[in-house]
């Protein structure tokens, strides 16, 4: 209930937001007509368009979106001719013709201007096309948590309350609108300019919108900018963080915490047939939820092969549940390519629809649940580290269960790379994204979302970052629309890791790196040289640097010499 008020409050204050300024002149140009017959028809189509738009693009991926901005094509050309039928009437009889004859097979009833609900609801559903990509952060987390539960009813009851939020306060604008709207013709007899006037201003508002500027530089421009009372808002309500692990001395029962949920809702599996919890009895089972591009999740890695190695044969089913975090973790191949890069042979269920993470209620990369030989989640650990406790609940479950002559000692694997433990400092720089629906300490300036823009990066203080060239920054991402662009980082850590991706053809991207303005030498990540040199080729972390002395803070640079490219996260070690 909380958080469809919250999706109501936020609808509501859409109105000031500055990306809904270009659809008031749709909304107005009908004002003084009745409301119930065009006000009120126009507002409801365009909140269910509204609605359905943004559900396609929460669990239909990509290819919503593409699909959207053929709609958006499609509404700007509507609503272009009704900017022409409002300056002209004789234009206006010529353009509307086919519409009016469509207007009156839907409806029996029109009004003497050929008006009818049907028309204006037509309106609302152009006009819900337009106003489909206004996305604050109150939409940015209901499309996130929508991402996570997959398709729903509750999906579309979230994003169509925040629509209605939004149409209630563009109704009482519309009818404080059209009260001062009859005045003025009553008083000055200018309807006939002021039509033109409305039509000008619709016209206008689809040229806007067609540059991209109500995303881009309105938004910037604008003082009436939401974003910080919406954040507010999420932030008020923000659940507080559960404890990390588990703690049980030696000698002491480890409790029942749960029932092993379902395993159906795994996409596909890979290294194994599907596994139910009932075929699983008998069997002690750890269930690893992690992401290949997941930092966190990689230097856990090489604990777990070593325990599915060391307890296959004693009674220890290790099950890898791969939860994406980024939209392209969700390629199948690009899993397979992860799972044999890192040498897994332990069974992993794809969880691209989130079914299994909502079956353990579970938030968190990595994430360790251990299940006894009845099916009972007896312990569960969240994040890296403390490894040897996890591996004596691991023999203590296999006691349990009857299992004896269990191998000695703990499991050293002597990881390298990115897999090996992070530095422990405890100071060093934050996870950052890259991304606007995350961004953090991003000091190039303001983000001109969904837009491309040219950033120039000023001088930084630590975990600082900025752009430099010409960016597109998208919710998830950044990529880089000319040769020779950089992201710039002032950090703190041994490791700099950062998650990549070559442009939509796929073809391979040169970068150099740089510390301190020099080439890193012996400071170079197992993904550049000495020099600084590597290749984007897939989508997955990079890691770019490892301070071969110390943590100190160092001022990172990578120049991107080709273009195509996507940047996602930064993480450090």
């Amino acid at each position: 209930m909380i958080l469809l008020i919250l999706a109501f409050l936020g609808g509501v204050l859409t109105i000031l937001s500055p990306c809904i300024l270009p659809v008031l002149p749709f909304v107005f140009a009908r004002a003084d007509r009745p409301f119930a017959r065009n006000g009120l028809p126009m507002l409801i189509g365009m909140a269910l368009t509204f609605a359905l738009v943004a559900t396609l693009a929460a669990v239909g991926g990509s290819w919503a979106v593409r699909a959207n901005q053929y709609g958006r094509y499609a509404a700007m050309a509507v609503l272009a001719l009704l900017g022409l039928t409002l300056l002209s009437s004789r234009v206006a009889q010529w353009l509307t013709r086919p519409f009016v004859a469509l207007g009156n097979r839907l409806s029996s009833r029109s009004n003497a201007q050929h008006d009818s609900a049907w028309s204006s609801a037509g309106l609302g559903i152009a006009t819900g096309l337009l106003w489909a990509p206004c996305a604050g952060p109150i939409l940015g987390l209901l499309l996130t948590g929508a991402a996570l539960k997959g398709a729903s009813v509750q999906t579309t009851l979230l994003l169509l309350t925040y629509a209605c939020g939004a149409a209630v306060s563009l109704a009482a604008a519309l009818l404080v609108g059209g009260g001062v709207f009859a005045a003025m013709k009553r008083s000055l007899g200018a309807g006939e300019w002021a039509r033109r006037g409305l039509g000008a201003l619709v016209l206008a508002g689809v040229v806007v919108v067609a540059l991209g500027a109500d995303t881009g530089w309105l938004t910037r421009a604008s003082l009436a900018n939401t974003g910080s009372i919406e954040q507010k808002l999420i932030d008020a309500i923000s659940p507080s963080p559960v404890a990390a692990a588990t703690t049980h001395s030696a000698g002491e029962s480890l409790p029942v915490e749960g029932e092993m949920p379902s395993l159906s809702g795994a996409t596909q599996w890979l290294n194994s047939a599907p596994l139910t919890p009932a075929s699983l009895r008998g069997k002690v089972v750890l269930v690893d939820f992690w992401t290949y591009s997941c930092i966190n999740c990689i230097r856990s890695l090489p604990y777990v092969n070593a325990w599915a190695q060391k307890y296959r044969d004693h009674g220890l089913v290790v099950i890898g549940v791969h939860s994406p975090e980024f939209a392209f973790e969700k390629d199948p191949a690009n899993i397979a390519k992860a799972i044999k890069h890192f040498g897994i042979t332990y069974p992993v269920a794809v969880d691209s629809n989130y079914a299994i993470w909502k079956g353990f209620n579970n938030e968190y990369w990595p994430a360790h649940y251990f299940i006894d030989a009845q099916g009972h989640i007896r312990a569960h650990h969240y994040g890296e580290g403390a490894y040897t406790a996890s591996e004596d609940e691991i023999r203590r479950l296999l006691t349990e269960a009857g299992y004896q002559n269990l191998p000695g000692g703990y499991v050293q694997p002597g990881a390298t790379g990115a897999e090996a433990a992070g530095s422990g400092d405890v100071s060093r720089s934050p996870e950052t994204y890259v991304g606007y629906a995350k961004s953090k300490n991003f000091v190039s300036g303001p983000i001109s979302q969904d837009y491309e823009d040219h950033y120039r990066a000023p001088l930084l203080e630590v975990n600082q970052w900025g752009l430099k060239g010409f960016w597109t920054v998208e919710a998830q991402s950044a990529s880089l629309n000319r040769a020779d662009g950089s992201i710039v980082y002032r950090f703190r850590g041994r490791d700099l890791h950062l998650v990549l991706g070559p442009g939509k053809d796929g073809k391979p991207v040169r970068f150099r790196v740089t510390l301190d303005g020099k080439a890193p030498g012996d400071d170079h990540g197992a993904d550049t040289d000495a020099d600084g040199n590597g290749v984007v080729t897939g989508q997955r972390l990079y890691q770019l640097v490892r301070q071969a002395h110390g943590t100190g803070d160092r001022n990172f640079e990578i120049t991107f010499l080709d273009p195509g490219v996507y940047a996602y996260a930064f993480t450090f070690g």
